[in-house]
């Protein structure tokens, strides 16, 4: 049985982006929609933001992004909204089953860091090839088919050894999101909000006039 699935990351309380995205995983009817973190940070929808990921029944993990808006709102003595009690429902990391392949999501590096995520390529999009043969050895003998990141804000699928990474990028910054389909392995990348995909984006570009 082939089952598709609608991977995101990376949000950062930006609606109309993601809100593109799940009417594209809906049109494609994908069977689960799974967000690899970051789902505060930079934008200001984020209730907006929770209530379609809510509302999609896509299944999230936390990022540092949301752990930071937790804990600025913790020092402003503002913690039990909402928005605030489905951050902090969100697990560091999460395992699926689809069509007999394990899939592991982490915002940023297994087993579950929210920093010092995994970067493939360089600033112009392309593969570091050091990196992936680190990346190669780093995740020889884990028990997942697929591992789903976010965090560095790149666009990739790369089979490293027995596992498929894939970052489907941010849907603010690199304007992507992706489908997996399984048990083929195969992943397509979507470009949304009427812009070219950037492979590759830099927090310092945040500083360029």
């Amino acid at each position: 049985m082939t089952v598709k699935i609608g991977l995101i990351s990376d949000v950062h309380a930006t609606a109309e982006p993601l809100q593109e995205a799940l009417r594209i995983f809906s049109e494609a009817r994908v069977e689960a929609i799974i967000c690899a973190g970051d789902i505060a940070g930079y934008g200001r929808h984020l209730e907006q933001t929770v209530a379609l990921l809510i509302k999609s029944g896509c299944r999230a993990i936390v990022g540092n992004h949301d752990l930071w808006h937790l804990s600025y709102l913790e020092d402003e003595n503002h913690f039990n909204g909402p928005v605030e009690g489905y951050l902090r429902s969100l697990y560091r990391a999460e395992t699926f089953v689809f069509a007999s392949k394990t899939l592991y999501m982490v915002h940023a590096r297994p087993p579950d860091s929210l920093l010092n995520g995994i970067r493939l390529l360089d600033e112009e999009g392309a593969l570091i090839s050091e990196q992936a043969a680190d990346w190669r050895d780093a995740l020889a003998g884990e028990p997942y088919d697929v591992l789903v990141v976010g965090h560095t804000h790149q666009v990739f699928a790369e089979q490293l050894g027995n596992v498929l990474v894939i970052n489907p990028g941010s849907t603010l910054f690199n304007h992507t999101c992706a489908i997996l389909t399984l048990p083929d392995m195969e992943v397509r990348f979507i470009p949304l909000s009427g812009k070219k995909p950037l492979l590759s984006w830099n927090w310092g570009m945040l500083q360029k006039p």
